[in-house]
């Protein structure tokens, strides 16, 4: 298992739907999803000698700003591994 350290979080991209609820299929040229789902979250960063809270938790659907993180391949399963900042939104 990969543990995240300080503001670090570990996601799993979504896959983006390719036919809609009716099952019209949609164009196959698309772009990157930006949607993630977290895996695993760090313990926060200390700052003036306190421990920032996480904003996110495991099982959160987030929103990542584009070309963020590192690519990671565990187990053969592809991770990213992104800091807390470049996460946008909590998807609900």
């Amino acid at each position: 298992m990969i543990k995240p350290l300080e503001d670090n979080v570990l996601v799993k991209m979504m896959e983006e739907e390719d036919t809609t609820k009716s099952g019209i299929i949609l164009s196959t040229t698309k772009e990157k999803s930006q949607i993630a789902k977290v895996i695993a979250v760090g313990p926060g960063k200390v700052v003036d000698k306190e421990l920032e809270k996480m904003s996110v938790k495991e099982g959160d659907k987030v929103l990542l700003s584009k070309y963020s993180g590192t690519e990671v391949k565990y187990e053969n399963e592809d991770y990213i591994i992104v800091r807390q900042s470049d996460i946008l939104a909590i998807v609900e």
